[in-house]
């Protein structure tokens, strides 16, 4: 599998089940690279989304995409702590053109507090339904809700301590 290299730019695509594309975030620095796990940071950067709209990000944010788990993790940087926005989504692949991921509705906020809410349930059953997701699909993600929260608990991965904060420094060097 090929990986992209740290200190290159990327697009990174979401898609929906279907195979109809969701969204696109261009200019991602790769700040790590590897099969396994891509460490991103943006700022600032254009998000165009399926129906033609677009949108800029509004504070610096480092992503975390693993090609095992059925997340990703943004943590965003505000002036009040970070905030985290985890998208239940596919494994990443990248294929040089862009890191792809399928998202499947299901998110979760977690707070600087690491309090969390589990949203967009009510949209997941609608493309659960029209896009009819299989049972073993449904059970993969639930399992990966489960994971996801344990790891906020457990302050695992993106969830530890200083990882947002020590990758932001990283990315700074690059600007």
């Amino acid at each position: 599998m090929v990986s992209p290299q740290a200190g290159s730019v990327l697009q990174i695509q979401s898609y929906k089940h279907n195979g109809n594309l969701h969204r696109i975030w261009e200019n991602s620095l790769v700040l790590k690279g590897t099969e396994t796990i891509v460490i991103g940071a943006n700022d600032k950067t254009p998000v165009k989304e399926s129906d033609g709209r677009t949108w800029t990000t509004r504070e610096p944010a480092i992503s975390y995409f693993h090609s095992k788990y059925w997340f990703n993790v943004i943590g965003m940087l505000r002036t009040d702590g970070i905030y985290y926005y985890c998208n239940i989504s596919s494994p990443f692949i990248f294929d040089h053109e862009a890191l792809k991921y399928i998202d499947y509705d299901l998110d979760v906020k977690v707070y600087p507090d690491m309090t969390w809410d589990l949203l967009d349930e009510d949209e997941y059953e609608v493309h659960k339904a029209a896009m009819n997701y299989p049972e073993v699909l449904n059970g993969i993600l639930w399992k990966n809700v489960r994971i996801l929260i344990h790891w906020v608990r457990q302050r695992k991965g993106p969830f530890a301590p200083d990882f947002v904060d020590q990758w932001y420094e990283r990315y700074l060097t690059y600007r």
